[in-house]
């Protein structure tokens, strides 16, 4: 495995220590170790943590702001190193704290943490530092992972992969096209391994544009699962943080780590004697084998590409011995579902941002009025990068224009419309006595950075999981001829992360498609020792 510029021969020697002759050994390429094999290679001395970060900061420091200029990293951690060197001497003395021990993780910069600024991506927050970290967050920090860097998003996790701080961050798979939003940044810095895992945000599909726009694994999960206290809200009757890697296993033990009840965020009641703490154990390659599948036929037709991969998945899903039936949403459904949506979400933005704002110190925003008027004067690139986003501050407009939280409209689909929509998914599955409904996460390939914002996927199922608030893992399925990933999304009922995972697991270890973007490529002696 490569090294930072500053280890020589020595160190390189040094990472086999613990390796006998009598134990078989495996070179597996960095791009494609788990967390279960980098762990591995921490027990039998082959890797530390310090040397796995310093990998991470090299990847960081030869693709993100030269080389091709991925741009997703707006932070790094400056005691990155010091907390790798610290959890390493912990790890010989006491043991590991738990599978992320010693692992760098990347953070959507809408997780609030104690030591690193916390934007949004926005100009409008710039330096500002919580007093705490995000629950889960600490959760993290607490089980050993180390926070290698805050990454570039949405501006307030809502538009295009841009942000009036970070700028605009590319798919490493092609520097033209978009990572999509809102969490942009975590699926480049995942795709392009910069850590083995990172966490997202979903709100409308959120973490699984970019899962499947950079070809790797995303989940969003059911809503009440993990606690949102100290993440910036968008609409928290959606809005859920989840975890992105580049497998099914990194994703799982992830979220184990991260669930349980938060008396911060009343919504994780909802999880209480449903949530699991080692979502690993469900991880089966056979789990395909007399399941029953439903594949979502409104959500193709758009891209013929797309279309051949999700057809050649499904016969992979077939091969390995699940049932695959035809099922269709209703039309209602579909033709409404995007006004429902922005129904719900618009004006909870106005009053739940305000919320947000009022701990932020002084001479920050404090409500949605502020940030309004306080974009309106910023009118030109900055030297350091960044600059205006007309796209979402506009959207600010149209959310302040958006109604109250005790007009009829809001309250209509809040407590009327949702409700049918579970209803309607919860029939869908029992009527053909599905394990899961499997749709492409998006129903065309990325678009290209330079048109203009695309309108809706109006065939797009992304948000159905938000709207009923159920779970939804996206799975990379294939690659279009112009070699762009397109992603498969497992979705179910409600807290049915450990159905939804096995079944994902079973795809990826019969299809095993996911690749290191050609962008940003191996390092020299880029491998990981494991027994």
């Amino acid at each position: 495995m490569r090294l930072h510029r500053s280890f020589g021969l020595a160190t390189l020697a040094a990472l086999l220590i613990g390796y006998t002759a009598c134990l078989p050994a495996a070179t597996v390429d960095f791009d494609s170790a788990t967390i279960s094999d980098l762990n591995q290679a921490f027990k039998t001395g082959t890797l530390t943590s310090e040397q796995l970060v310093q990998h991470c900061l090299a990847r960081i420091e030869t693709y993100d702001k030269q080389g091709p200029k991925i741009n997703a990293v707006l932070t790094l951690n400056p005691k990155a190193l010091e907390t790798a060197r610290a959890l390493d001497a912990e790890r010989k003395s006491k043991g590991p704290r738990s599978p992320l021990h010693g692992i760098p993780v990347l953070l959507k910069d809408n997780f609030d943490t104690f030591d690193m600024p916390t934007t949004g991506g926005s100009v409008l927050l710039e330096n500002w530092v919580p007093k705490d970290d995000a629950y889960v967050v600490k959760k993290l920090r607490d089980a050993g992972a180390i926070i290698l860097a805050k990454v570039n998003l949405s501006e307030f996790a809502s538009g295009a992969a841009h942000s009036s701080l970070g700028g605009q961050t590319l798919n490493p798979h092609d520097l033209r096209r978009t990572p999509s939003g809102s969490s942009g940044g975590t699926g480049a810095g995942i795709a392009a391994a910069y850590a083995p895992l990172g966490l997202g945000t979903d709100t409308g599909g959120s973490i699984r544009g970019p899962a499947t726009s950079n070809g790797i694994v995303g989940l969003k999960p059911t809503h009440g699962l993990l606690s949102r206290d100290g993440i910036i809200p968008l609409s928290l009757t959606f809005d859920t943080g989840g975890p992105m890697a580049r497998s099914v296993y990194d994703v799982a033990v992830s979220l184990g780590i991260m669930t349980g009840v938060d008396p911060a965020d009343p919504a994780t009641q909802k999880s209480k004697g449903k949530s699991v703490t080692d979502y690993t154990r469900y991880l089966k390659a056979d789990a395909l084998k007399g399941a029953r599948i439903g594949i979502a036929r409104d959500f193709l037709g758009t891209d013929q590409d797309v279309d051949w991969v999700i057809e050649s998945a499904l016969e992979s899903m077939r091969k390995a011995g699940a049932t695959v039936v035809d099922v269709r949403f209703p039309k209602w459904l579909l033709d409404s579902k995007e006004d429902f949506y922005a129904a719900v979400r618009r004006p909870e933005f106005v009053v739940q941002i305000g919320e947000y704002l009022a701990a932020t110190g002084a001479g920050y925003p404090k409500n949605l009025e502020q940030l309004i008027e306080r974009s309106n004067e910023v009118r030109s690139l900055r030297p350091g990068g960044g600059g205006p986003n007309p796209v979402r501050w506009t959207l600010f407009k149209k959310e302040a224009e958006s109604g109250k939280l005790d007009d009829y409209r809001y309250l209509s689909v809040r407590d009327y419309a949702l409700p049918m929509v579970r209803t309607v998914v919860d029939g869908m599955l029992a009527a053909e006595k599905l394990d899961a409904i499997v749709y492409p996460t998006s129903p065309r390939r990325p678009t290209l950075i330079s048109q203009d914002t695309p309108p809706p996927d109006v065939n797009s199922a992304t948000n159905i999981a938000n709207l009923t608030g159920y779970p939804d893992l996206i799975v990379p399925a294939g690659f279009t001829t112009d070699d762009l990933p397109v992603g498969m999304s497992f979705f179910g009922p409600a807290f049915s992360e450990p159905k939804l995972l096995a079944l994902g697991y079973s795809f990826e270890q019969a299809t095993r498609v996911r690749r290191l973007p050609v962008n940003t490529p191996a390092l020299p002696d880029e491998t990981v020792t494991v027994p």
